[in-house]
């Protein structure tokens, strides 16, 4: 992903809610699991973190990133945004 692509993303980010939170737990199969599952409708997808867990934000974007095959596109405080391209429901036309 070239630093124009990832601008971009950043871009179209700030404007979506997160859709997941991740808490005291962490990082559990589940959550990944409903991530994945997430990109099969989305192709961006904001994480909040919540304060009570105690694990590195961008260790847990970059598991969860190479967990379900998506790219990091920024990691903001205990805000994750992650991309990964649908091949059904293409929305995002990245620019080159």
């Amino acid at each position: 992903m070239t630093s124009k692509q990832r601008s971009y993303l950043k871009g179209l980010a700030m404007n979506i809610e997160p859709v997941f939170q991740i808490g005291k737990s962490c990082l559990t199969p589940e959550v990944t699991e409903a991530v994945r599952e997430a990109f099969n409708t989305r192709e961006l997808i904001k994480i909040a973190v919540l304060k009570n867990c105690m694990d590195d934000p961008k260790m847990m974007a970059a598991a969860l990133a190479e967990r379900t095959g998506s790219q990091v596109v920024q990691v903001i405080g205990k805000k994750i945004v992650l991309y990964k391209e649908s091949k059904d429901h293409k929305k995002i036309e990245l620019p080159r």
